[in-house]
């Protein structure tokens, strides 16, 4: 039994696919079955309900997880963001308690989360600080576990995509100069999925998920120019003035300082520290996503 959280967001929807499309494909040879947690049912394709069994509710509900994790072997975690939570902490690790309790009373054998590099670095880099805390709290259930520690993900920048369409402008609290490693949600994806589907491995540890390339903003810029066929700029703004932004527009000030601090620590080359190795690097690259995702979107007139 795998069970996927978090299923209609944008990677654990994507996991889902993956595990499914294996499974139609005649890759699993161990007769897994898949079940998810989700608030709301109806956000599922017709085709995911015809095939998983659906646990509604919040996988932060300690009835909930108890008994979706019941019967299960694996496990793909995702804390699900909440930007008006009143603590950074209350995001990753206090809504994490009762799957961890649910894990250890349930038997559960592995977990696959979502995560962030920057372990080791020091200092306070406010939502990524909390992240590693809450592997630290699944490690020690002593569940096999594996935290996919990830950069920026490319696909963020369709937040910007108005502004990328419109002004032909994004913004970032990064030097522009800064590279540094940034991938795909297909790719975070497509490694979650591969180690829900392998049953051989144990004990606990990261798995950095870095994309192919390390581009600045000002490479990035110069790739969607040459995608999208129209000037697009960087253009830095202050670590102060994109916190203000967020508060302003709903985010709780503690979140918001969060999201402040973990972009100062990247700033300062966070998620540079891991090194680059062969096994971290996934396939899509910053063009092929501009191409195949942000252009798309770019292009797609807007409807009032």
């Amino acid at each position: 039994m795998i069970v996927i959280t978090a299923p209609a967001g944008q990677i654990g929807r994507q996991v889902l696919d993956n595990v499914l499309d294996n499974a139609l494909d005649g890759v699993l040879d161990g007769g897994e079955s898949v079940r998810v947690i989700a608030r709301d049912p109806s956000r599922l394709s017709p085709r995911v309900r015809e095939r998983v069994e659906v646990v509604v509710g919040s996988h932060g509900d300690p009835d909930v997880v108890d008994a979706a994790f019941t019967g299960a072997d694996s496990v793909f975690w995702l804390a699900p963001p909440n930007p008006r939570a009143e603590r950074v902490e209350d995001v990753y690790v206090e809504f994490s308690r009762p799957a961890c309790e649910a894990f250890k009373r349930r038997g559960v054998r592995r977990v696959v989360g979502i995560s962030a590099l920057g372990r080791g670095v020091p200092g306070n880099a406010g939502l990524v600080s909390a992240s590693l805390a809450m592997d630290d709290l699944i490690a020690g259930t002593g569940v096999g576990y594996r935290a996919l520690t990830l950069p920026s993900f490319m696909d963020n920048m369709l937040r910007q995509v108005e502004a990328i369409r419109n002004q032909g402008v994004f913004f970032q609290p990064v030097s522009g100069d800064l590279k540094a490693p940034t991938c795909a949600t297909r790719d975070i994806a497509a490694v979650a999925a591969g180690l829900l589907l392998d049953h051989s491995w144990s004990g606990q540890g990261e798995v950095p998920v870095l994309g192919p390339e390390d581009l600045s903003f000002e490479d990035m810029a110069r790739i969607m120019s040459e995608v999208l066929g129209k000037p697009v700029r960087f253009q830095y703004v202050p670590v102060e003035s994109f916190r203000d932004t967020l508060t302003r527009r709903g985010m709780s000030e503690a979140m918001a300082q969060g999201m402040a601090d973990m972009m100062a620590a990247k700033d300062r080359g966070l998620d540079n520290a891991e090194p680059r190795t062969p096994q971290a690097g996934t396939p899509t690259t910053f063009r092929q996503w501009c191409e195949e995702v942000l252009k798309p979107a770019a292009l797609t007139p807007v409807v009032d």
